[in-house]
């Protein structure tokens, strides 16, 4: 028999669920099973869990027709499962490595009807924040197993289904399954532990709660908070029908407390509903309260439940206000006090700057001009990426708008004829900020823009992620030196679309920028011209550039590491030269980060091409009859075009654990690998670059990755952004 099954409901989470079946799957422990369900998620989970039962046997998906909730999602991954324990772990949570060997031991040795273990609250700031298991257990357990009656103090642990591992048996026959609805832990997990005869703790943190920072009930409004009344009716109805009156004040308790953390959060319980959920909570308390009486807290806490019992809502509620008033009065002095510090910089830069700042806040006091549409790329860099696309699907399909670029002023040479611009930190580069109706980049715009009411915000990205990003970078430090993490969130909250190139980068962006913004996955629309390229314009760009029809072009393009600045990967040019023989020729392009060590070249030198300045990167990718690159988002530019693409990774091992990554290049390439110079030269010399292995692993990862890239990218989101159309095929809101 299975030792553990994992249910694993989805809604809305592909993300996040990528990272929770990872870490069940990498454990150093084998038996175990996992029920993938997917809730009708209208995102990409149910491609997800396919995806990993597809290769590896162990994942068993289920495909609902129709969203159920949690709850009934959680009984049918139950009512497949075959393990001997089940442990219903959220979609968006994730276990920490190397801890199932321990929780199987422990199942092992004391055969628990209900083992709890801990867990941290992995907050979205990469802050995590231990749970009660020390304060409710001082001195940990160790591996007796006990009942609730003999240590009552076990119910002041989370209350949840995911700490808790349950015996599937014990599950079955006491008829324990999870109610519809909101709050549906409540309902299952007190009546488990009142029904458990052999309760186990293990005193090891062995799975990450994520406190998601938008998309949580416990961040959501409405009048659905109402159901933790009728999650904790029930418990009461299953303890009076098995006769367990002894615990009904501990039990008691608990409800009071929980339905005081319900009523004191703030983004739960809107200021109209307060005081009815405060009339049902004393009415239940009439209504449960155990004969004898029950332990009622002392101080604070203890007063919150005397008011409760009394039923008077002003008083708690002035009170409440009291209580607010003085905390809003120590943070404002606190603030004050972190302000006195004089700052003595005065520099006619200083000076310009402020006075600059102060126009644009009046010109945000002006009316939004409605033809406006503001273009950047690349930290203000030049014409180029997604925008540029865009701003020329615009031109033709909405040519009411006015695209006006922000260029470096060293760039505006590199402008096509006939573009308008403003140059970035100049006085119309402030105007145009504050008035454009739309504002499209491919990063964020600086800090000191505002989102004006009635102003759409569109962030087009500029590749599909390899390495991490966003949030998601606070775990791996040296990759993000310097970084802001709570300015980068203020920056996400600008945007109204996010753009994207396919599943997986939507997914990898909803968890790295986890904001409320409506994705398009669309497609990338700077491929649209890779997708519709003609060999009569691939003949011309190569002209261009002073290359030979009958040449044999490889490009050559590493990306940045951003936590080894100046580091190179092994790469010697005329090695690789002499390797490709009289008909190659060789491009080189570092990554835009180094465009200050760029340096002008001649013509080429022994077939050498160095090609860093060069403008259109596309016009590369067409000329290029193989691409060689690291980590780089080119690779899935260029899969586009359907040719052969090498992966060259001599500091693999490093990267990933230093920078980190989302995909696994050596198990999932687009093509041929080689981990050091001379692996990368042994595949051109015996044509492994191209041969039939290289064919199959391109072709799967043009399946994955490139399936929206067919030319129209661009014209899909000018018709969603600018015209307010929904376009047809190739087309996946997802909000």
């Amino acid at each position: 028999m299975t030792l553990i099954s994992f249910v694993v409901p989805a809604y809305r989470v592909q993300g996040y669920l990528r990272e929770c079946l990872d870490s069940i799957l990498d454990q150093p422990f084998g038996d175990l099973e996992v029920i993938g369900v997917d809730d009708a998620s209208p995102d990409a989970c149910g491609e997800i869990l396919a995806e990993y039962a597809a290769r590896d046997g162990r994942v068993r998906p289920v495909r609902l027709a129709e969203n159920v909730g949690l709850g009934p999602a959680r009984n049918l991954g139950l009512d497949r499962a075959v393990g001997e324990y089940v442990w219903f772990v959220d979609g968006d949570d994730w276990l920490v490595p190397g801890c199932l060997p321990h929780v199987a031991d422990r199942l092992r040795d004391s055969r628990p009807d209900v083992l709890i273990v801990d867990h941290v609250r992995a907050h979205w700031n990469d802050v995590a924040t231990r749970s009660a298991m020390r304060d409710v257990f001082p001195d940990p357990p160790g591996p007796e197993t006990f009942a609730l009656r003999d240590r009552p103090e076990t119910v002041k642990l989370l209350h949840t289904a995911w700490n808790r591992l349950v015996r599937r048996e014990f599950l079955l026959d006491r008829g324990l399954r999870f109610a519809p609805g909101w709050y549906e832990d409540v309902s299952f997990s007190y009546p488990a532990l009142m029904a458990a005869d052999r309760i186990g703790v293990l005193d090891r943190v062995c799975l990450n709660y994520r406190q998601r920072r938008t998309g949580a009930i416990t961040r959501t409004r409405g009048e659905k908070h109402f159901e933790v009344f009728a999650q904790w009716h029930r418990v009461f109805r299953l303890m009076d029908r098995w006769g367990m009156a002894e615990l009904r004040p501990v039990i008691f308790e608990r409800m009071v407390w929980h339905h005081l953390t319900v009523l004191g959060n703030d983004a739960r319980i809107a200021p109209e509903l307060r005081a009815p959920f405060f009339a049902q909570m004393h009415a239940d308390h009439v209504h449960f309260r155990p004969p004898g009486g029950y332990p009622v807290p002392v101080g604070a806490e203890g007063l919150k439940h005397r008011l409760v019992a009394a039923g008077r809502w002003r008083t708690f509620s002035a009170l409440r206000e009291v209580h607010r008033a003085r905390d809003v009065t120590r943070e404002t002095a606190g603030r004050t006090r972190r302000r006195v510090t004089p700052v003595v910089r005065r520099t006619a830069r200083r000076a310009r700057d402020a006075a600059l700042r102060e126009y644009y806040r009046a010109e945000l006091r002006r009316p939004i001009d409605p033809t406006l549409a503001v273009y950047a790329a690349y930290w203000y860099r030049g014409y180029s990426c997604n925008p540029a696309a865009i701003y020329e699907a615009a031109r033709r399909l909405a040519p009411q708008v006015r695209g006006v670029w922000i260029v470096r002023r060293d760039r505006v040479a590199t402008l096509p004829p006939g573009v308008e611009y403003v140059v970035a930190g100049t006085r119309e580069y402030h105007r145009v900020l504050a008035r454009a109706h739309w504002l499209v980049n491919n990063v964020n715009f600086p800090d000191f823009v505002r989102k004006r009411q009635g102003s759409v915000h569109v962030q087009t990205h500029h590749g599909t992620p390899v390495k991490v990003m966003g949030l998601d970078q606070q775990r791996y430090p040296v990759g993000a030196m310097g970084m802001n993490f709570a300015g980068l969130l203020r920056r996400v909250d600008r945007w109204d679309y996010s753009v994207t190139s396919n599943s997986f980068s939507t997914q990898m962006w909803e968890r790295a920028y986890p904001a409320d913004h409506t994705t398009l996955e669309v497609g990338y629309p700077r491929n649209d011209r890779l997708a519709r390229a003609t060999a009569e314009e691939c003949r011309r760009v190569r002209a261009g550039l002073g290359i030979g029809p009958e040449e044999y072009v490889v490009l050559y393009a590493p990306t940045h590491r951003e936590h080894l600045p100046g580091w190179r990967p092994p790469f010697d040019p005329d090695r690789m030269r002499d390797v490709l023989g009289p008909a190659g020729r060789l491009l080189m392009r570092s990554h835009y980060f180094h465009d200050r060590e760029r340096r002008p070249r001649g013509p080429a030198a022994g077939g050498v091409l160095d090609v860093s300045g060069y403008d259109r990167v596309e016009d590369l990718y067409l000329a290029a009859d193989v691409l060689v690159t690291d980590y780089s988002s080119a690779m899935f530019d260029y899969a586009v075009l359907d040719r052969p693409i090498v992966v060259y990774a001599p500091d693999w091992d490093a990267y990933r654990v230093a920078r980190g990554v989302y995909l696994d290049l050596l198990a999932e390439p687009p093509g041929a690998v080689a981990v050091d110079f001379s692996g990368l030269l042994d595949l051109f010399r015996c044509g492994a670059v191209d041969d039939e292995a290289a064919g199959r692993a391109r072709a799967a990862f043009r399946a994955r990755f490139c399936a929206l890239d067919d030319g129209h990218a661009a014209e899909r989101v000018v018709r969603r952004v600018f015209l307010g159309e929904t376009p047809g095929n190739g087309y996946r809101p997802v909000t």
